[in-house]
């Protein structure tokens, strides 16, 4: 990479993404990641470790890392998550290490995670990209749980409750995005990170004075 790259470049962005089950982020977050468009290739999307049972069309390492309780208090009590939380009693947390090791080679590491590990990201790397996903209305966020079919009424009213309560806390993310289209609220997300590159705070100047002769 030449030296002027680099200093724009740089290390990459921790990006957090949340919002409420149902709204599209992984979705929103693969089509980013499928376009040819500045900021894509850099895309990196984490994978969470949970305590959740397995969906019939998940798989293992590629949409979660799948564990037992103990084996996930094991992960917290050695210092090996960047964040966890816990969400319709189970548990959800990010490996920091490989997180650590894409950033510092110049990617993107998108979290999709809830409001409270995205407050432990905050808190942990204050230069970390905070974005809050909403749908085009509380009725569209309805419907499309309702589409999943893949879990209890009981449950979707629960993760409905739940995003009542989260919607609270938007004040403390830096943008926010509305999935009404997932390609537009996809281009959205590198126009997003395109201009957090580009902040004066993120360029390094030394890479520019390598090989001044003056």
């Amino acid at each position: 990479m030449r030296d002027r790259e680099r200093a724009q470049l740089g290390t990459g962005l921790l990006v957090v993404l949340s919002g409420p089950s149902g709204v599209g982020k992984g979705t929103v977050v693969a089509q980013a990641m499928s376009l040819k468009r500045e900021g894509a290739s850099r895309l990196r999307r984490s994978v969470s470790v949970t305590t959740r049972p397995r969906r019939a069309d998940e798989r293992e390492g590629v949409d979660y890392f799948f564990c037992t309780p103990e084996q996930f208090e094991e992960r917290v009590q050695a210092g090996r998550l960047l964040e966890w939380a816990t969400y319709l009693d189970n548990r959800y947390g990010t490996p920091a290490d490989w997180v650590d090791e894409q950033i510092a080679s110049g990617h993107d590491v998108v979290l999709e995670i809830e409001v409270q590990g995205a407050m432990q990201v905050k808190e942990r790397r204050p230069d970390s990209v905070l974005i809050y996903m909403l749908p085009p209305s509380w009725r569209a966020l309805r419907r499309r749980l309702r589409t999943r079919r893949s879990e209890s009424e009981e449950i979707q009213r629960r993760r409905l409750a739940v995003a009542r309560e989260e919607i609270k806390w938007l004040p403390e993310y830096r943008y926010c995005i509305m999935n009404d289209r997932v390609a537009k609220a996809a281009r959205r997300l590198l126009a997003i990170l395109e201009a957090e590159r580009a902040r004066v705070a993120r360029t390094d100047p030394s890479a520019w004075l390598e090989g001044d002769d003056d």
